[in-house]
């Protein structure tokens, strides 16, 4: 480009100019810059990135770790590490009783299905799908049961009725039931207390049954014992003869006769025939 100057009645040429030169080099160079930075993208560890053009879902997720993305579209990170819902509501059982239920649920986000999650729900999907939807499950699950099988026994029914429940409903919209905790059941007072007096009752009454078991047992071991005892009075009763009683109190006073002892020993008893040992010391 070529200006002519009147007052220095000389002809500058503009384009020529270095410093001209430069600075648009510099300006070229600011817009690479820009652009380059602009391309790069960063998904952090337990993301994953779901990208957006003007405001539309590609349908495009990116894995953690850096990116190379069109500047023109947008990076929206999404939790996939395992969450945790708590719910505490007031729900009825199958009587009618209005009980406190403390629940967790823990649930990850499907990597694959992170897209759809933020284009049909969006990033809060936990409150708007998750909650109403765990709410509605434990209301549903208790009023098929008692008050007193959930105080009880029948916590791990109730749990897996939910889980069940839950992981068709959210599964379908790429949400992973992992699994569900019921951390406490709070009963009415009056409730609670002639429920826990039952339990009471049916403990001692097994007790009870425990001991006349015992005693039952105890008293049969002593038949069995007696009975052992009168076999073996009547075994050595049939073996022992007059004959064999006499030989035995031969042998008897002869052992006698050989001691040290000072005695008398008279022969010929007239009544079975043994010695008479007299003196004895």
């Amino acid at each position: 480009m070529t200006i002519y100057s009147d007052a220095r009645g000389r002809v500058v040429d503009v384009g020529s100019s270095p410093v001209l030169r430069l600075l648009g080099l510099g300006i070229a160079a600011f817009l690479a810059v820009i652009l380059l930075f602009a391309s790069v993208t960063r998904v952090q560890s337990g993301h994953v990135g779901v990208l957006t053009l003007f405001g539309r879902v590609t349908g495009e997720v990116l894995p953690e770790g850096m990116h190379m993305i069109n500047p023109l579209k947008s990076n929206n990170e999404m939790s996939i590490r395992t969450q945790e819902i708590k719910e505490s509501a007031s729900v009825p059982s199958a009587e009618g009783l209005v009980m406190n239920l403390d629940t967790s649920l823990i649930y990850h986000l499907d990597p694959e299905k992170a897209a759809d999650v933020y284009q049909k729900i969006g990033p809060n999907y936990s409150n708007v799908f998750i909650e109403p939807n765990l709410r509605a499950a434990i209301r549903e699950a208790t009023a098929s049961h008692s008050a007193n099988a959930l105080y009880s026994g029948e916590r791990e029914l109730v749990a897996k009725q939910i889980r069940d429940q839950l992981t068709t409903l959210l599964g379908q919209r790429g949400i992973l039931v992992e699994s569900i905790l019921l951390r406490d059941i709070q009963l009415p007072q009056t409730l609670k207390v002639s429920i826990e007096a039952k339990q009471q009752a049916e403990q001692e009454a097994l007790a009870m049954s425990f001991r006349l078991q015992k005693e039952k047992q105890e008293a049969e071991r002593k038949r069995i014992e007696a009975a052992g005892i009168r076999d073996f009075q009547q075994i050595v009763a049939q073996g022992i003869s007059p004959q064999l009683l006499e030989w035995k109190g031969i042998e008897a006073t002869e052992n006698l006769a050989k001691s040290a002892n000072a005695k008398v020993v008279v022969i010929g008893n007239p009544k079975n025939g043994l010695p008479l040992i007299l003196g004895g010391q």
